[in-house]
């Protein structure tokens, strides 16, 4: 009966959204992975009998109230049925969350998970965000534990067995002195060496944010590969010393969530969530025991990447290249706002990728990261997606991602990834049209039928001065003008509604030639620009550089029509949006 009621959510929420043009970047259009209610971090292997085997912490209710525990269900057709989910834990049980997988070579699958063993019901927190001085949901918390699998996720073992963890200063300065630690679990277990590691995200304590501090470990096997008795699987709890991977020097006290990658020379990569607007990372070239001091994440021409308090994983694919999760937007926004660790959660939608290649560093191989593409998005702004996977079959490239009571698998674009790597060519220029946003349905209610249309504008232009209120283009509805401060401004405007959105701040100088892409997106509804190949990410002056328009937009003219200001060398219109690396790679070719 359960299983049905498992096959009737994953149908309904699975059927296509009417009226609407697809988009397989709108989550809606990926294939659903059945759960109870909540849903959290979906994350796959693929097995010895090439089923891909999804660990899943769901429940009855919200993230953290009673019921919660972790499942595994198995798919043989890349997501688009699964067999009847296998409870790892029971949903009557104590607490088990936020699972990890760890295939090893003979096959066997083990599952990492917290587990509320001891089923403590409340624990310190802090006043006055717990009046009482009690925080009561306890699934971040306890033992850490696995259990495993030798038959391809189909049972798992009856026992299972505690991982030891060595207390850290964070554990020792807890309410408890580390006699009850608190932790949880999320992204990747990995071999290296002949060894298994496993991360661990430890935590100081529960009050403003829910978790007010953090910081990252790594739990090493040297013989779960090989070892058949689980009993006599070793552990120890790296970085050496008894302070994990923390923010950069100055930063604030949240370093969490940690995704580990192993790079060619034998590095690992590592970055993580902080409450400062930036994401950070650092490299260990001894296997885990140290690690680089912290740094921002930054892109490849030095700019910092922009990401709130929210998961942002990396992943080496089969290639050798690397892709990166984030959300693209904080900066000191973040950090400065009255209520940063609550409000730091927020804006996950839509999700941003960057491509990653390797290049040689002072002490070892380091990550260069590309400019960032919309990989997905929910229409609905408020929606936070997050705690992605990746999974490769036969070239294609898959990731799954939750918001929490729907988790999805959804096959990504190869010419966005390929674009991320370095591969992007120029568009060739299309003769302008008329864009319309949406239309009326032929439905019986006449209701909109969103039709996710979009263009591009690529210009060069010549500004003798930054004086705001220049005209660059102008038709029907729409006009691109220059704004103090050396910045352009997009204005959108139907007759009933209007949209507008500006470059960042200095972008844009006088005195020399000046490359201007804008791009409108009507699949997430975002205006986007690129000036000079830089993507405008909003800098140390805005926390978004991208921007929303009104879904109540219908339409621009005729893009043919267009009339260029005197300033405007040449212009070229694209009838569809133009993804950032195609936008950067029409400033590379020869100028007019």
């Amino acid at each position: 009966m359960r299983h049905l009621r498992f096959l009737a959510l994953a149908a309904l929420l699975s059927a296509p959204v009417l009226a609407q043009a697809p988009d397989p970047r709108n989550i809606v259009t990926g294939l659903t992975i059945p759960d109870e209610f909540y849903a959290d971090q979906p994350y796959i292997v693929k097995t010895n009998d090439s089923a891909w085997l999804c660990v899943m912490t769901t429940g009855p209710g919200a993230e953290g109230a009673g019921g919660q525990h972790v499942v595994s269900l198995r798919s043989t057709d890349r997501g688009r049925t699964w067999e009847p989910p296998v409870s790892i834990e029971p949903s009557d049980g104590p607490e088990a969350s936020y699972a990890v997988l760890l295939k090893v070579p003979t096959g066997r699958i083990y599952a990492f998970y917290n587990h509320n063993t001891d089923n403590l019901r409340q624990v310190i927190g802090d006043k006055p965000t717990y009046p009482d001085g009690f925080v009561r949901r306890v699934d971040s918390l306890g033992h850490f534990v696995f259990k495993y699998t030798d038959d391809n996720g189909r049972t798992w073992s009856r026992n299972r067995y505690d991982i030891p963890q060595r207390d850290f200063e964070i554990d020792r300065h807890n309410p408890y002195g580390g006699k009850i630690k608190f932790f949880w679990n999320v992204g990747k277990a990995f071999a290296y060496k002949g060894a298994g590691y496993v991360p661990l995200h430890k935590v100081g304590g529960f009050g403003d944010g829910f978790f007010t501090s953090s910081e990252g470990v790594l739990l090493r096997s040297a013989n779960i590969l090989t070892e058949p008795d689980p009993a006599k699987i070793v552990w120890q709890t790296l970085p050496d010393g008894d302070v994990g991977i923390r923010a950069p020097k100055g930063g604030g006290t949240i370093a969490e969530e940690q995704s580990f990658s192993v790079m060619s020379d034998g590095s690992i990569f590592c970055v993580f969530r902080t409450i400062d607007g930036y994401a950070a990372h650092s490299y260990s070239r001894n296997g885990g025991r140290t690690w680089e001091p912290s740094q921002y994440m930054r892109y490849a021409d030095g700019r910092l990447m922009k990401h709130p308090r929210a998961a942002n994983f990396a992943w080496r694919a089969e290639n050798g290249r690397y892709l990166y999760w984030f959300h693209n937007h904080g900066g000191r926004f973040i950090r400065e706002h009255p209520r940063q660790r609550s409000n730091a959660y927020e804006d996950r939608n839509p999700v941003w990728l960057s491509g990653g290649v390797e290049a040689d560093g002072p002490t070892g191989k380091i990550i260069l990261w590309s400019q960032p593409e919309i990989a997905l998005y929910d229409d609905d702004p408020v929606i936070r997606m997050s705690y992605p996977d990746l999974i490769e079959e036969a070239g294609h490239y898959y990731l799954t991602e939750t918001q929490k009571d729907i988790a999805r698998v959804h096959e990504i674009d190869a010419k966005l990834l390929e674009g991320l790597w370095g591969n992007a060519a120029a568009p060739v220029p299309e003769k302008g049209a008329p864009v319309t946003f949406y239309r009326r349905s032929t439905n019986a209610d006449h209701g909109k039928a969103d039709l996710r249309a979009g263009f591009s504008l690529d210009l060069w232009v010549s500004l003798p001065d930054l004086a705001p209120g220049r005209t660059l283009l102008e038709g029907s509805g729409i006009s691109l003008r220059t704004l103090a401060g050396g910045a352009v401004e997009l204005t959108l405007n139907d007759g009933r509604t209007e949209s507008r959105w500006a470059s960042d701040p200095g972008s844009v100088e006088a005195g020399k030639p000046q490359h201007i892409v804008a791009t409108v997106d009507g699949g997430p509804k975002i205006i986007t620009f690129v000036t000079n190949g830089r993507f405008n990410d909003g800098g140390e002056n805005r926390q978004f550089g991208w921007g929303r328009f009104s879904p109540n937009l219908r339409g621009v003219s005729d893009l043919s029509a267009l009339q260029s200001g005197p300033v405007v060398q040449r212009l070229r219109v694209y009838n569809h949006a133009l993804r950032t690396a195609e936008a950067i790679a029409l400033f590379h070719e020869p100028r007019p």
